[in-house]
């Protein structure tokens, strides 16, 4: 199957920068869309931005102009660097990636990893 690893999270003072990373492994056939999400106490995940495999990005409109999603197909990798950051963007981030596994050819699910913790204080 397919895992995702995120890392990069921390707590970093408002203003401050970020990069989070992700990294698809296992059994893979092909990467599509790969993404990240985050999510807030009792509330559901919301899309952050969005990667195709061909690096067309969309962003969430809170975090247009501060944020940069990139990916580097070769490793299967995604990265967030994230600018500007405000109180608000405290949460858990999630990465997600539309696969292929080599088991399942011709079925493309989605796959998350574990969260990693954005604290920004203020």
């Amino acid at each position: 199957q397919v895992q995702l690893v995120e890392s990069g999270g921390g707590l970093v003072q408002a203003g401050g920068s970020l990069i989070l990373s992700c990294a698809a492994s296992g059994s893979i056939y092909r990467v599509y869309d790969m993404a990240w999400y985050r999510q807030y106490p009792g509330k559901q995940r919301e899309l952050v931005a969005l990667i195709s495999h061909g690096g067309n990005a969309n962003y969430g409109d809170q975090v247009k102009g501060r944020f940069t999603i990139s990916r580097d197909n070769g490793k299967n990798t995604i990265s967030l660097r994230m600018d500007d950051l405000k109180s608000e963007d405290t949460a858990v981030y999630y990465c997600m990636a539309g696969a292929t596994p080599m088991e399942s050819l011709g079925i493309i699910s989605n796959y998350w990893g574990q969260g990693t913790q954005v604290t920004v204080s203020s």
